[in-house]
């Protein structure tokens, strides 16, 4: 439903808390005057730009979380879920609290219940709405970008992740792998395998942390990581009696199709980060809305970083530059370069088709449970 109609809808007194947000000037017991008053202040392009640039940070990711969600309806403890995601450990300090935020965008008209017996205690964002909140949020976020003419030198690594992984499973099929009694591989396997790749990443020491961005995150590099964690838990390779073995499905794997696997990896890669960030698929859209042409690195986090909240030692900027731009080079969604105003970035045909499927993919994707 649009605005107009989720008005028509709303009782006399949640029309009257509207206008009186906004500070419409009508008959408060008059519910034609009062929809027409609010549609008309909404409905003025400068105001409502007026309104999102106002936002505080934590109204801005509870917004964005909610435009991102493609459920239809969402209950209370639903709301409070996501409002919660959009706060970090100051907010609460400061005494912010979820059922607040839920509260200011009833009054302002940006969350309504539903009109039906069996929707009036779930609650909707109006179509047009979001729409219109979507475009203020990507001009607002453009305006800030800096653009840059093409580097010297740049980094695309294709469709090389999917060549990596079968490179992988051949290895394992070829190899009789050990694994140590906390079914890691042995140093020397992982050197191997590092030989055997198209690209190759440093081991990882014993020094700093490591969880939350996979199983085998802590054991191995980023990007090995994830092909591991993708071929464990789609049961390409198992590990059994101390060993490292391929699967059937392994096996028939290595016959599969680069693209398909290219668009499943991605899909994985959503899924296996969102634990860390939860609103990943929304920062992902975002960067390719704005890294169309080549940018810098520092304006697209200036502009996208406050969406980013912080995971345990990892910072927001860390978030970004690791785990999502260096994972979106590896699955060849953009090239990275040196230029004269630092690092820049810009996106591939591939990955801003990719990144444009994130604005109906986000509710449809749920977090990987590793089998044992």
């Amino acid at each position: 439903m649009n605005l107009a109609d989720m008005l028509t809808f709303a009782d006399i007194g949640q029309l009257n808390r509207i206008a009186d947000y906004y500070q419409c000037e009508c008959k408060p017991n008059s519910k034609h005057e009062l929809i027409q008053s609010i549609l008309t202040t909404l409905g003025s392009r400068p105001f409502f730009e007026q309104q999102v640039r106002e936002l505080n940070q934590v109204d801005l990711r509870f917004l964005n979380n909610l435009l991102f969600d493609t459920r239809q309806y969402f209950g209370m403890e639903e709301l409070v879920a996501i409002a919660r995601q959009s706060m970090d450990k100051k907010d609460s300090e400061a005494g912010a609290s979820p059922r607040d935020l839920i509260v200011r965008f009833t009054k302002s008209g940006w969350l309504f219940n539903g009109t039906t017996q069996q929707t009036r205690y779930l609650y909707q964002v109006p179509k047009d709405l979001q729409m219109r909140f979507r475009d203020v949020l990507s001009t607002h976020l453009k305006a800030g970008i800096a653009q840059t003419s093409e580097p010297p030198v740049y980094r695309d690594e294709y469709h090389l992740l999917a060549d990596d992984l079968k490179l992988f499973l051949q290895f394992v099929q070829q190899h009789e792998i050990a694994l140590n009694a906390e079914g890691m591989m042995y140093r020397r396997s992982q050197q191997q395998i590092m030989e055997h790749l198209h690209v190759s990443e440093a081991l990882v020491g014993k020094a700093g942390w490591r969880f939350g961005y996979g199983r085998s995150f802590k054991d191995y590099p980023d990007r090995f990581a994830f092909i591991y964690d993708y071929a464990f838990h789609h049961r390409l390779v198992r590990e059994e009696q101390g060993t490292l073995k391929l699967s059937p499905s392994g096996e028939d794997k290595l016959g599969a199709e680069k693209t398909a696997e290219m668009i499943q990896l991605f899909r994985f890669w959503l899924r296996l980060y969102k634990g860390a960030i939860p609103n990943l698929s929304s920062i992902v859209y975002w960067t390719g809305e704005c890294a169309a042409g080549w940018s810098t690195a520092e304006s697209l986090f200036r502009q996208i970083g406050p969406y980013i909240q912080p995971f345990y030692y990892d910072t927001a900027e860390t978030i970004y530059d690791n785990r999502i731009l260096k994972m979106m080079l590896h699955l060849g969604m953009l090239r990275i370069g040196e230029h004269a105003d630092g690092r820049t970035v810009q996106m591939t045909a591939w990955g801003s088709r990719l990144a444009s499927s994130c604005r109906s993919l986000s509710g449809d994707i749920s977090p990987v449970m590793f089998d044992k």
